[in-house]
């Protein structure tokens, strides 16, 4: 009789090991699932944070490029507009020249 006893208090403990090993890997479970979450939610973060940087250094790299072009654009019209109006003052000469003559 002890025996048997003895054998379902064993059986008991048992089940209760299992249970408690059973809530245990659930909350292991539960607390991965967390990590893995806060860990995505930093990444996302991060990942947003360098695409904030990086258009924000395009558009600066941008608009100093647009400077540089408008500038040398600038330079550009002005040297075709001196050689146009040298061109005209002989261009002016000659066909004055032509209608006197």
């Amino acid at each position: 009789m002890e025996l048997i006893k003895k054998i379902k208090q064993a059986e008991a403990q048992a089940q209760e090991i299992v249970e408690q090993a059973k809530a245990e890997a659930v909350r292991l479970a539960e607390k991965g699932r967390e990590r893995r979450l806060a860990v995505l939610v930093q990444a996302e973060q991060e990942r947003k944070k360098t695409i904030a940087a990086a258009v924000s250094k395009a558009e600066s790299e941008g608009l100093a490029e647009i400077k540089s072009l408008k500038a040398q654009a600038d330079k550009e019209r002005q040297v075709l507009r001196e050689k146009a109006a040298g061109k005209m003052s002989a261009a002016t000469g000659k066909i004055i020249d032509y209608l006197r003559g």
